[in-house]
């Protein structure tokens, strides 16, 4: 099958020999914050299908179990939201709260059961299906299909069990992969990622992986995508989102049970106690790393760097 890759990070083409500086994109993907109005086009992943999505309707779904594209831009922080109702994919209502930076409710939201994330009875185990919390980590990034470089700028929002965790057999999950990437010295907009559901999951899960590197006249068009308005708006929450009805939001008591269970964000390390099994591992709270080991690859900093200041790892 054509999901088998082999991935050479030494042969650099020209336009990333010739790269210097900084770049932000892979410093976000690493869950490095700003929130706004809804965006167009989209990737869903409902049902384990990837579905091009276009003014809410559906227009399109891939028979394959994976999509190859290249990512253009990221939020700058894994970002949270929480419905007091049950989610519907298809309704125009806004979530019950929402933050942009995963640490404090955005300042446009009516009735925050708290006024820190970390604090929050919803921040809970257990507040959500089995063991999951009922506000769910995700993270939106833009991104433009590999056979359609110079097409729609597409918003996908990863959720927080594909953001976190381990690289199993060659593939990563989001911010685990920002981390292969950085050591590497790779830029994510220079290369094609294969972006695959976990097919041993019932509900969808996402691995990353890297395919190939861009072309020079395939990296000069990526290079005009991630420039353009449409990549800054499809990291934005859909917070602006009007809610069908006119009524405000009442304060979050006890929260309704979502469909699907979500694995948490990283938790800082500590030195002592093992934590008790539950039925389907979580990963801990992300903590900002004191200092990061420099690889030993040229100490060339790109945009996977904020990837460091993360700490994953049990």
């Amino acid at each position: 099958m054509a999901n088998n890759l082999t991935f050479n990070p030494t042969q650099l083409p020209t336009f990333a020999r010739n790269r210097s500086g900084d770049s932000s994109l892979s410093k976000a993907l690493a869950g490095g914050a700003s929130s706004g109005g809804g965006y167009p086009h989209r990737i869903s992943i409902k049902g384990g299908v990837f579905r091009l999505i276009a003014d809410s309707k559906q227009i399109a779904a891939l028979e394959e179990r994976y999509m190859d594209a290249v990512i253009v831009n990221a939020a700058p922080s894994v970002q949270r939201q929480f419905y007091a109702a049950k989610f519907d994919e298809t309704a125009t209502t806004a979530p019950s709260c929402w933050s942009s930076d995963g640490t404090k409710p955005d300042a446009d939201v009516r009735e925050a059961p708290s006024t820190s994330c970390a604090m929050c009875p919803n921040n809970i185990k257990g507040s959500g299906t089995g063991e999951s919390k009922a506000c769910r980590f995700q993270q939106r990034i833009a991104l433009v299909l590999a056979n359609d470089l110079e097409g729609n700028v597409l918003q996908l929002v990863v959720p927080g069990r594909s953001l976190f965790g381990k690289e199993d057999g060659g593939n990563y999950p989001l911010q685990a992969y920002a981390r292969y990437l950085e050591a590497q010295k790779i830029e994510p907009n220079e290369v094609v990622t294969r972006i695959r559901f976990d097919t041993d999951e019932a509900s969808p899960k996402l691995f990353f992986k890297t395919a190939r590197w861009l072309t020079d006249d395939e990296f000069a068009i990526v290079d005009g995508q991630k420039d353009t308005s449409n990549a800054k708006a499809a990291v934005l929450m859909n917070s602006k989102t009007p809610a069908t009805t006119a009524a405000p939001a009442a304060r979050i008591a006890a929260p309704v049970q979502q469909e699907e269970a979500e694995e948490e964000a990283p938790k800082p390390k500590v030195k002592a106690k093992a934590k008790p099994k539950v039925e389907e591992p979580e990963d801990e709270e992300p903590v900002v790393r004191k200092a990061a080991e420099t690889p030993t690859i040229p100490a060339r900093k790109g945009m996977a760097s904020i990837v460091a200041e993360w700490d994953t790892d049990d």
